[in-house]
């Protein structure tokens, strides 16, 4: 048998084992979740941006 004959009968059983089931799907919406999140802190939003731009300002030091 030569190389070719083999990826013939190859092909030819994949296709078989490939039918047309439609249970190979993927279901995207299977781990959905509603609901909300909340975050209490006692830092505020203009000191954690303060310290966001500290550690981009670190992060372009080390390239």
């Amino acid at each position: 048998m030569g190389f070719g004959s083999y990826d013939e009968s190859e092909q030819e059983r994949q296709q078989q084992d490939t039918g047309d089931d439609d249970d190979d799907g993927v279901a995207v919406h299977e781990h959905d979740h509603d609901g909300e999140v909340s975050v209490e802190s006692d830092v505020s939003t203009d000191d954690l941006v303060d310290r966001l731009g500290e550690m981009r300002d670190a992060a372009d030091d080390e390239d």
